[in-house]
This record gives structure tokens, sequence and C-alpha cells, in this order.
């Protein structure tokens, strides 16, 4: 099976890199030509993931066109750029596998919901979990979902991307595997505030557990799986992204924390934190669907500029309410 890989970023590059680890020609699509430069030459992507050696069957190009004609293309595109990425290319019947987290601003579309749009005789799958791209092109231990609906489909994939030490699990659940997925996102941010204000570790666990049951409420009545919800691509990545600088949404909300603008952060960002992107849009989404998501609701006032302090004290003085 060959692979393209469409986006260059750190994550991009990391997937490109477990796909060619079996020696077997990989195809990536960079929009920097300084990326496509020095994967070429070099062998590294020394703007997105410095210091990875990558393997020389790892070809870079700026010309998507040639990806049409492989057998399968993972697309790594920060997420409110899928649509019109995958409509610049001519109509595919080849697996799409989607690897952005994230929600489609305007039309509350998920990834697979939007592709699938632009793409109708393309096979939409999704990988997502917990992921770090520079542990991953480092060949560190690593279990992820795979979710397609097609069962065959999802089991040539898992073979071709399996690795010793990168794990896929099959799944049906696409809108479960995407949900958990998105929603993390905006619950790091929330963490990485708990971090920056010196809150301590009984908040930060407090928060993923009942940013969890956000994540629940979302996903159930978006048609999700419980069990997807609380698998690798669910809780297990809420939990890594929740935990570590190494997280952009975690350093994001850090920052914040600490007192810095969410807007100038932003805009001097070269890597992208999907979760400020994906937080109105997922705030919007719930409140048309009637559900209750205070933390989400939280990072949305903090991302606007709303003191850390206040968003926090807010949060403290809901009502009393059972469990669940």
């Amino acid at each position: 099976m060959r692979i393209g890989v469409i986006g260059a970023g750190a994550w991009g590059t990391a997937l490109a890199q477990v796909s060619a680890a079996g020696g077997e020609p990989v195809l990536l699509w960079a929009r920097e030509p300084e990326v496509i430069e020095t994967v070429n030459s070099a062998h590294e992507n020394s703007l997105f993931l410095p210091g990875t050696a990558l393997f020389p069957q790892i070809r870079a190009t700026g010309d998507i066109s040639e990806l049409a004609g492989l057998d399968a293309l993972l697309v790594v595109t920060p997420a409110q750029h899928l649509r019109n990425v995958l409509g610049g290319l001519p109509k595919l019947s080849i697996p799409l596998v989607l690897c952005a987290k994230g929600i489609e601003a305007g039309s509350c579309a998920l990834m697979s919901e939007a592709a699938a749009e632009v793409q109708p005789g393309a096979a939409i799958a999704v990988l997502s979990g917990p992921t770090f791209a520079h542990e991953v092109a480092a060949g560190l231990p690593t279990a992820i979902t795979l979710a397609c609906e097609d069962a065959a489909t999802g089991e040539a994939l898992a073979q071709r991307l399996a690795r010793p030490t990168f794990r896929p699990y099959a799944s049906s659940d696409v809108i479960g595997a995407e949900i958990g997925g998105a929603v993390k996102n905006v619950l790091a941010i929330a963490c990485g505030v708990v971090e920056g204000r010196g809150l301590g570790q009984n908040a930060r666990a407090a928060l993923i557990s009942r940013g969890f049951a956000e994540m629940s409420r979302f996903g159930l009545a978006r048609g999700a799986r419980a069990e997807t919800l609380g698998g690798l691509s669910g809780l297990g990545d809420l939990v890594l992204t929740c935990s570590s600088i190494s997280s952009r949404n975690f350093s994001l909300g850090k920052a914040i924390g600490e007192g810095s603008d969410a807007k100038t952060l932003l805009a001097d960002r070269r890597t992208v934190a999907e979760g400020a992107y994906t937080a109105p849009v997922l705030a919007e989404a719930a409140r048309k669907a009637d559900i209750d998501m205070p933390i989400t609701a939280g990072v949305c006032a903090l991302l606007e500029g709303a003191p850390a302090d206040q968003v926090v004290n807010a949060l403290l003085a809901r009502p009393l309410r059972r469990e669940g």
C-alpha cells in the first residue's frame, strides 16, 4: 500500500516516519519550500521536527496532484483547512485517514463529515489517540485508535501502519474517535491554565474528570460510543494532553494562566493549537444541542480575554450537583 501524507508539520512528519519504517516509499506534501528542501536533501524537517533523522524513503513535494495516484492518504492538515485542501484534489476512491483533531467553524462539521462532502467516493478513517509527534518519530511505544466503518479497509490500514512500537487498535466508531480528539484539545487549554495559576494537582485531576464528563455528554449526543470515549482516542488522549507542556494546547493555557494575552500568543505561534479554534465551535454546537459544557465555555471566555481568576472563580461558584 503506497502511502502519502498531506501536511508536513510535526505530526505529519512523524506519521511519514512511521509509514516509511518498513522500507516503503512515502510521499509527504508540504506547503513550505524550506521543509521540502531539508526533507529531500538532509532527511530532516528542521522547521517542525528538528533533530529527527528521517528515513530516506520519505520524499517531500509541493505538488499536491502527485498524491492522487497513491493507495491511501494520511490527512494531517489543520482542521480548519481540511475542506479546502481535500477539495483541491481530484475526486478520490482511496482511503483518507483523517489525523487532524477539530470541528469545522461555521458548519460545526466533524472532519469526517467535511471530508465526505468534498470527497464522497473516498473511504474515511480516523487516526487519533495519545501521541506526541516527537515520541512517535523517535520510535517510542505508542498505542492509537484507527477507526473506520469498513472493517476490511480499517484492517488493511492498521496492518500497513503498525510497527513494533506503534500499535493501531481497530474501531468502527469514527464519530467517537473524532470527538475525543477534538474536545480534549479544548480541555487541555483549561488544564494549562490550572498549571499556570499554580492551582495544584487536585484541581488538575478534578478538571480532567469533569472535562471527561463534558466530552462524554457531547459525544454520546452526537452518536459516539461510550467505550470509544473511554479508550485511547478519548480518555487516553485527554490524560496525555492535559498533563504535559509538550502539548501545544496545554502550553497555550499555561501561558494564559501566567498572565499572557491569548490573542497575542496565538498570533506569535507557528504551530497550531487546535483547541483555540475548536473551543468556540464546540461551545456553539453544545448550545444548539442544549448540552452543558461549562469548562468549554470557560475556555472560550479565556480566549476572548477574560481574566483567568475570574473564569476559575465562576466555575467554582457553580451550584453543587450530582456527579455525571
